[in-house]
């Protein structure tokens, strides 16, 4: 086991992938993962291994698998073993296996880590001792939020953000535009909302977006969707029909929705939609909204001006919604109606998804023959087909479709390299672009990092407005 390959594995999600392993443990694979892992030094295998072994008990088995990986000096490792410890009620053992030196408590990832496992281990004051030095960071500021919530420490942790909150409102003004961190006004309303002081966040927010004091457009964002969840409506009419309605128009429309007013909801929407420079943002709010009446035929008539888009492109956002609504043969219409060029540009994601969408109306031998007529080395091939068997009950064993480059000895898969075009389950979304997101509330709003990895490659389908 060498740890350049292991790095590879990590980096690339190379050898036995992360989706193929998810498969195998809803299988109940796991002694087959604990082979991969002794056999051939597979990290991804590993990693489940332990986790589900000792989530059944076998504490010493779990330790077992990742020990040669800890020798080999894999880092993850490490901090597996602290959670198998942790789970086994071992909690200074846990602790101590990956408590960080001087030059750890310096590293924001480390702290990172440390923190979620004091918080887990009930230490929640040390927990935030370790995150506050590094609460410039939008990411750990955002964590010391979410590991206190439900614990008390409200009043401490809006102590924590109010310097932060007080110099991002400043910023503009001064024109530090690239201060850090940019969130702390939003999760400094998130605190306050969820501490019982909802007007005192809507005023605060409110005040700072009518003044513009705030850095990012996600701050806009949060104010909007605080108004929404407390039905503040004519706060909304006023801030999304304004000159920011291309960010917020969305969330006064789904306002009125929920107020029992969806037939103005969707006059406002098409009027913009009518009327506006770049429309096509307004029109996923509306194709939900339709969606949300059982209207698909008029949401995918209000898509389709989109669906050869490359840029604010509704298409996959479209073959969600028929997905989810049940609506399979309706989306593989859809699908097939697509251009031989749309095609050829698209032919990963376009393949992975006919695979799982005719596996999901129970098509499985269709699907098999579809996916025998495209190239072997096709992106996420193997995994598909094996989830097809795996759906049909003819899946006795997968075929890991091994081999070794001879030049490098890293492991060449090359059809399930990375797993992330072989749509398991949920359907893959496209990769969106930095302004677009299509949340399950129905409301469109910025992708927000969350530093979770993509699940599709990077030439995806379309990109949303």
């Amino acid at each position: 086991m060498k740890l350049e390959d292991l790095e590879w594995q990590s980096r690339t999600l190379g050898g036995t992938s992360p989706r193929l392993v998810t498969m195998l443990v809803e299988r109940g694979e796991v002694e087959l993962l604990v082979q991969a892992a002794s056999e051939r030094g597979e990290w991804f295998c590993a990693q489940a291994a332990a986790r589900e072994l000792s989530r059944a008990g076998e504490v010493e088995r779990a330790l077992g698998v990742l020990e040669p990986f800890i020798e080999a000096g894999w880092n993850r490792a490490r901090w597996e073993r602290a959670e198998v410890l942790l789970e086994a009620g071992k909690v200074q053992q846990a602790l101590d296996a990956v408590r960080p030196d001087e030059e750890g408590l310096a590293s924001e990832w480390v702290c990172h880590d440390f923190a979620e496992l004091l918080a887990k281990a009930g230490r929640l004051n040390e927990a935030i001792t370790v995150l506050t030095p590094h609460l410039d960071r939008e990411w750990i500021l955002s964590t010391l939020v979410e590991l206190t919530e439900g614990q008390g420490r409200d009043e401490q942790v809006l102590e924590l953000i109010a310097p932060h909150a007080e110099r991002a409102r400043s910023a503009r003004g001064e024109e530090r535009w690239g201060l850090h961190p940019s969130n702390a006004q939003e999760l400094q309303a998130q605190v306050l909302e969820r501490a019982g002081r909802v007007d005192e966040a809507v005023r605060m927010l409110g005040a700072d977006i009518a003044a513009g004091h705030f850095l990012v457009q996600n701050t806009l964002i949060a104010y909007a969707e605080l108004l929404r969840r407390h039905g503040r409506v004519e706060e909304l009419r006023v801030l999304g029909t304004d000159e920011r309605a291309d960010e917020t128009l969305a969330y006064y429309a789904r306002a009125l929705e929920d107020d029992g007013q969806a037939g103005k909801a969707e006059a406002v929407l098409r009027r913009f939609i009518a009327t506006a420079e770049y429309p096509d943002r307004f029109r996923w709010p509306l194709i939900e909204l339709l969606a949300r009446q059982g209207r698909f035929e008029e949401a995918v008539e209000v898509g389709q001006p989109t669906f050869d888009h490359h840029d604010a492109c509704l298409f996959d956002g479209v073959i969600h919604l028929l997905h989810e609504a049940g609506r399979l043969d309706d989306a593989l219409e859809l699908l097939d109606e697509r251009s031989a060029e749309f095609v050829e540009e698209h032919s990963s994601w376009f393949s992975s998804n006919r695979i799982w969408l005719l596996g999901e109306a129970g098509r499985h031998e269709e699907a098999l023959a579809y996916a025998e007529t495209l190239p072997p080395d096709t992106y996420g091939l193997t995994v598909s087909k094996a989830w097809i068997l795996d759906e049909m009950g003819a899946l006795r064993r997968p075929s890991p479709c091994y081999e070794r480059t001879p030049k490098c000895g890293r492991r060449k898969w090359p059809s399930c390299s990375s797993g992330m075009a072989a749509p398991l389950k949920p359907l893959p979304e496209c990769p969106p672009s930095p302004n677009s997101m299509r949340p399950a509330d129905g409301v469109m709003r910025p992708r927000r990092p969350t530093g979770a990895p993509t699940t599709l490659p990077s030439e995806g389908c379309c990109r949303r407005p």
